[in-house]
């Protein structure tokens, strides 16, 4: 991979002054997705699946053309694959949809207590509203799902929601494994993709999960776009999760019947422009290509652990192992609040992310209130990460301390 090329792709790059460390929040946007952004407005502006005219049709194209080439990065089918507006959105429509009508009392929920507030607070509402029970899995030291902890998968368990890869700690979770089990507990698993696909080749198929759920502006892709794939069987058999425009295929004074997958649960006018830009990335990732992209990631990753490992006073959270963070480093520096370190780091252009990530429950468990996180992708380089600990270097001293 030619780096220097590829940050030739990426506009806000052009700035060599800012080091980017924030895409586990959201990625940069390479100027070939932007272009299909603007393509759609500047050459096809109509609204989809609505008008006859060559406008519309052609908008009805280009999003429906889209679709099919984001079910295909994931290995899904297009009437699979659902456009929401981000991941949370796609685990709120399992949960209202598929969880408030086949979940009774009783019944478990099982989490791990690394999942982001997305994959937690949908599942807090489908409990709390059947009485079901929520089960937690627990990591070891290292961030890893010990074997002890599948055992409380049990023959109660009717739904298993787990994210791929943890947005604190970079960690793979064997979903592979984990899906085997809860299928054969007689439950479906939902599995938040929002940081593994960035970084992972994923195949929905051969995980043989029962949903699987992504965002766009993590892996390149526009803000307020994401995806939702489901087996057709379950999709089949959910109420949609919002009504209107565009979900139905005939409405009375009384009733209304619903239109096909995926329309069913594509409720609205369309985000077709951002739709275009989510296949635009998504063609860009394949054309750097995941190994040249996790390559880069734990070449990055492992100068940067090795060099904050030999500093004092800073704590290192997750694997050891710099393959198993996917471009994520978490830590805190001693007697300096994370805000603190981010402020500082801000001072010197080096944008990192400080606070509780969206992970409580995993901050409580780690026994901390919130850390600094400096999330890498495939477009930074080894001059960045030199400066990114350099400025590390500075923040107790900035602080008041001696070193």
């Amino acid at each position: 991979m030619d780096i220097k090329a590829v940050r030739r792709d990426f506009p806000i790059l052009a700035d060599e002054n800012y080091i980017y460390f924030d895409n586990a929040a959201t990625s940069q946007r390479p100027v070939q997705v932007l272009n299909a952004i603007a393509s759609f407005y500047r050459e096809t502006n109509a609204n989809p699946l609505r008008g006859l005219y060559e406008w519309s049709v052609g908008a009805t194209d280009r999003y429906e053309e889209a679709r099919a080439r984001v079910a295909a990065f994931i290995g899904a089918k297009p009437e699979e694959l659902i456009f929401t507006r981000n991941t949370t959105e796609s685990i709120n429509l399992v949960a209202y949809s598929y969880g408030l009508s086949n979940i009774k009392e009783g019944d478990e929920i099982v989490l791990s207590v690394m999942e982001h507030h997305s994959n937690i607070l949908p599942w807090h509402m489908v409990a709390r509203e059947r009485g079901a029970k929520l089960v937690w899995l627990e990591p070891d030291e290292e961030g890893e799902l010990p074997e002890k902890e599948f055992d409380k998968i049990t023959d109660r368990c009717c739904i298993l929601a787990i994210g791929m890869v943890s947005n604190v700690l970079g960690v793979t979770n064997p979903v592979d494994r984990l899906i085997k089990l809860a299928h054969e507990k007689g439950a479906i698993v939902v599995i938040d993709g929002a940081q593994s696909t960035p970084h992972l080749k994923v195949d929905v198929k051969a995980l043989d999960a029962d949903f699987y759920a992504c965002s766009g502006h993590k892996l390149l892709g526009p803000m307020g776009i994401g995806a939702l794939y489901g087996k057709k069987e379950l999709l089949d058999k959910m109420p949609p999760f919002l009504t209107g425009g565009e979900m139905i295929e005939y409405v009375t004074k009384e009733n209304a019947t619903y239109a096909e997958l995926p329309h069913k649960f594509e409720a609205g006018t369309v985000n077709a422009a951002d739709a275009c830009g989510f296949a635009a990335a998504v063609d860009y990732i394949e054309k750097i290509g995941f190994d040249a992209i996790r390559e880069q990631e734990e070449k990055l990753t492992e100068t940067a652990l090795s060099i904050m490992r030999d500093m004092e006073h800073i704590t290192v959270y997750g694997s050891k192992d710099p393959a198993k963070h996917s471009g994520i480093i978490t830590f805190n520096i001693e007697g300096c609040h994370p805000h603190d370190v981010a402020s500082v780091l801000d001072s010197e252009k080096v944008c990192i992310r400080a606070g509780h990530h969206c992970a409580q429950p995993l901050m409580k468990y780690m026994g901390v209130n919130s850390t600094a996180r400096a999330s890498m992708y495939f477009y930074n380089t080894e001059d960045e990460v030199i400066r990114f600990t350099e400025s590390l270097k500075k923040v107790r001293g900035w602080l008041g301390y001696g070193s």
